[in-house]
């Protein structure tokens, strides 16, 4: 029952998303554009309507026409639309039910794993922030400190109603959280100062260190090195796909965020089954 409701209560969560997805990067740019007006001694532009997470009311990005609440409906109205806006018949990005969908879906099994309690709600929190980053990431190529730094401090001090008997899942010790922010970060820190004294080239952005580090926060220290072998392994057979199917240009950057989201969730629900298994089959354990 627990699952059921989780899975309800995540189709609705995931048609907020899809407003965050969309709409965050456009608040960002606006606040970026008028601080560039002041630094550079620029008039701001004017305010105009008020656009936010809440106002205005969604709208149909073709024709502008608002979207009432029955056409809101995450995935059934959608369906009943048949993909289009019910005013100009524009189609609607498949996107939208998609992102409701993995979110209602994670969000069920997540309730399935965890049980009723305080590591259910933390796995939900740390599952809607990597949804919304992974959307984010994928559209602008973008993570930004406004989700990324929240996760990180969530994590920090979740860890302090730690209980022994969860180790490796939230929350963690604090001395685990805190060493796997630092670690995290340090890591594709210097990865990417490596590469970059190597090549030239700047391999990633700080947005995945600050991802990266909100990742040891929450699961410590000793899933890093999972996380990053499941992120590593699945971005290069994805990448090299694309490439094969000249869907991406080998010189156009792949964002890295949604493969670390992706194993990050991955290592929340069966990341110590995962190590166990891997060190008892090489004789390390």
């Amino acid at each position: 029952m627990f699952a059921a409701v989780a899975a309800v209560f995540g189709l609705l969560v995931g048609s907020f998303l899809n407003v965050v997805i969309h709409r965050l990067p456009l608040i960002l740019e606006r606040q970026w554009r008028a601080q560039a007006a002041e630094v550079e001694g620029r008039s701001p532009l004017p305010p105009g309507e008020r656009y936010d997470l809440v106002h205005p009311r969604s709208r149909c990005p073709a024709c502008d026409a608002p979207i009432s609440a029955l056409q809101n409906v995450p995935v059934l109205s959608w369906l009943f639309l048949r993909g289009r806006c019910a005013a100009c018949r524009a189609p609607i990005p498949i996107r939208y039910p998609l992102v409701e969908l993995a979110t209602g879906a994670a969000f069920a099994a997540v309730a399935w794993h965890f049980g009723f309690g305080l590591q259910a709600a933390l796995g939900l929190t740390f599952t809607a922030y990597l949804i919304a980053l992974t959307g984010i990431d994928v559209d602008r190529q973008l993570l930004p400190d406004i989700l990324t730094l929240p996760l990180l401090w969530i994590g920090l001090l979740a860890s302090h109603w730690h209980a022994p008997s969860h180790a490796f899942a939230p929350p963690v010790s604090a001395a685990d959280a805190i060493a796997g922010a630092v670690a995290g970060y340090l890591f594709l820190w210097s990865v990417f100062q490596l590469f970059k004294l190597v090549t030239g080239k700047e391999g990633m952005g700080y947005g995945d260190f600050k991802l990266f580090a909100a990742i040891g926060a929450w699961l410590g220290w000793q899933m890093l090195p999972l996380v990053l072998l499941l992120a590593a392994v699945v971005g290069a057979m994805v990448g090299l796909l694309l490439i094969l199917l000249r869907r991406h240009g080998k010189s156009v950057p792949i964002p890295f965020g949604p493969y670390l989201a992706g194993a990050a969730w991955i290592a929340l629900l069966w990341g110590p089954p995962i190590v166990d298994r891997y060190l008892g089959a090489s004789g390390l354990r």
